[in-house]
């Protein structure tokens, strides 16, 4: 991967070890219809990836739904992004989820070849685990009170 944009996979990856019990934990490097078996059989889903948008800090955490993201405007099956491969999921009646966020981590530069994470990024790490487990939680306490 390339420095900054292997965070969300970094964090994944720590997210595996720490929540076994309490969630499946995936990890890809693919993007757009590449990623929709991942998700199918789900009814929610967290997807952690690395941002970049104009005037954000490196190490910002946003959350985003899939509507605040934009479709490509000129999409095709070699490339599209999230909002293009949920629509193909609907379309294709797949069960998919309902409920899906997305932990953003602002990035320095999606562009350096083999560096090392930038250390604003790196010291968002504990964030994000910390963001994603009270996603979690949520939704454990609210599947317990919906079976109540």
């Amino acid at each position: 991967m390339m420095g900054d944009d292997a965070i969300g996979l970094i964090a994944a990856r720590k997210l595996a070890e720490e929540v076994p019990n309490m969630a499946d934990v995936r990890c890809s490097s693919e993007h757009g219809m590449a990623l929709m078996d991942l998700f199918v059989g789900y009814e929610r889903a967290i997807i952690i990836d690395a941002v970049a948008m104009p005037g954000m800090s490196p190490g910002r955490i946003i959350e985003l739904v899939p509507d605040d993201l934009r479709a490509i405007p000129n999409p095709s099956p070699h490339y599209t992004g999230i909002p293009e491969m949920i629509k193909a999921a609907y379309e294709l009646r797949l069960d998919f989820p309902d409920d899906i966020r997305i932990i953003g981590i602002e990035i320095n530069d999606a562009c350096m070849i083999g560096s090392a994470v930038s250390k604003p990024v790196a010291s968002a790490l504990e964030k994000i685990i910390y963001c994603v487990k009270a996603y979690l939680l949520w939704w454990q306490m609210a599947d317990e009170n919906r079976n109540n």
